[in-house]
């Protein structure tokens, strides 16, 4: 009777680990995916101040437009790249 006992504890201990790992798994793949959209909407919200400072400087001459824009598409490397880390992560799991 012990030893049934145990078998049942043992096994009810894994599939609880298994339940938890599968947990685990889909809050980080939820997150990850949030994370990306996050940076999606941060990418495309700099590449309109972007094109608008950049219009600017091409089409009147404006020079702090053209900082702007500098500035703008120093942004959008960094959030490129961290688009890029998140995204190889993801792909290997």
């Amino acid at each position: 009777m012990l030893r049934q006992d145990l078998k049942k504890y043992i096994l009810c201990d894994r599939y609880e680990n298994i339940i938890k790992q599968l947990y685990l798994h889909s809050f980080l793949t939820k997150n990850i995916y949030r994370q990306m959209k996050e940076l999606i909407e941060k990418i495309n919200t700099e590449f309109e101040a972007f094109s608008k400072e950049a219009e600017q400087q091409s089409e009147k001459g404006n020079k702090a437009a053209g900082t702007r824009a500098r500035k703008s598409a120093l942004e959008l490397t960094k959030l490129f790249k961290e688009f890029r880390k998140v995204s190889v992560e993801e792909s290997k799991k």
